[in-house]
């Protein structure tokens, strides 16, 4: 029953916000950001810690602002998500065009016939900068479809929603449970010379990949690491993030992963590099889970 009124509530979230007009529905996203801050549940306790880390200067009222201003960004997400498929496509690429930083090698990478696997964090918009993907592909005479994974959500309802979603938006997902035929669609689209993302900045499962982020240890998928060991493309760690009235995505230089050997020290360049990387954007880093 607890399954079904969430799909009803995600369903009315799309129905509904997407007819708001665009700075009520953001007021009242960014209300209820304030709202669970001030509440301080475990999802903003983890936030803090996360953040912490993250900026370990700050003093407790600068952590205070930050886990603020981290929910508020993580609201804006949400808001976006019920609001994007009714958005002009071409229009967000635009806007966010000028505010992607390091794209280079991946330009030639595609335009060379190469595959290329996005290593991602959880941050900012990831569904629009999965939109600038589609529209810079389509715009330079690629296919504009990038292959990514999605988890089965409960009830399958709610996973068919998401994916309807993010197809709407010119991505192909599968599903982290599909096995087989997942990674037969993750190899098949870089060996064609396409894109695969993936959100590579947690790992709750016991295949990951041991590693030092940010002083400490975590442990991070090796997901994206095996994919280009195994068919030679290009690995690029990159955060997405907010801007005041737009979106911006950074792309850091390419991690080598010649061979299998090669994942662990991989996976290690791509948590220094999203360390990096998130420590210009603290508040866009959307980590409500536990490291």
């Amino acid at each position: 029953m607890r399954d079904e009124l969430v799909a009803r509530a995600y369903a009315a979230g799309w129905r509904g916000v997407r007819a708001l007009p665009p700075r009520l529905a953001h007021a009242g996203f960014r209300a209820g950001a304030d709202l669970a801050a001030r509440r301080g549940g475990p999802g903003a306790q983890r936030l803090r810690a996360n953040l912490a880390l993250l900026v370990p200067d700050a003093s407790a009222a600068e952590l205070d602002v930050l886990v603020r201003d981290g929910l508020r960004s993580y609201a804006r997400y949400w808001c976006e998500v019920f609001r994007l498929p009714a958005m002009d496509l071409p229009a967000v690429h635009r806007a966010m065009d000028p505010h992607v930083r390091g794209a280079e090698p991946f330009r030639e990478a595609v335009d060379a016939g190469r595959g290329v696997v996005f290593a991602l964090t959880h941050s900012g918009n990831w569904d629009v900068a999965g939109v600038w993907l589609v529209e810079t592909l389509r715009a330079a005479g690629h296919d504009p479809a990038f292959t990514t994974v999605a988890a089965r959500l409960r009830p399958d309802s709610l996973y068919r929603r998401f994916v309807d979603y993010r197809s709407s938006l010119g991505f192909e997902v599968v599903a982290t449970d599909e096995g087989a035929a997942a990674y037969r669609a993750l190899h098949g689209r870089l060996r064609r010379g396409g894109v695969v993302c993936l959100v590579s900045d947690v790992d709750m499962s016991a295949s990951g990949v041991d590693v030092t982020f940010l002083g400490a240890p975590a442990r991070f998928p090796g997901g994206a690491a095996r994919l280009a060991a195994a068919t030679g493309a290009l690995l690029l760690p990159a955060v997405p993030s907010f801007t005041p009235d737009a979106w911006a995505l950074d792309i850091a230089a390419p991690v080598p992963v010649p061979d299998r050997a090669a994942v662990p020290k991989a996976v290690q360049g791509l948590a220094d590099a999203f360390g990096t990387m998130l420590a210009r954007v603290p508040a866009d880093w959307h980590m409500l889970q536990p490291r």
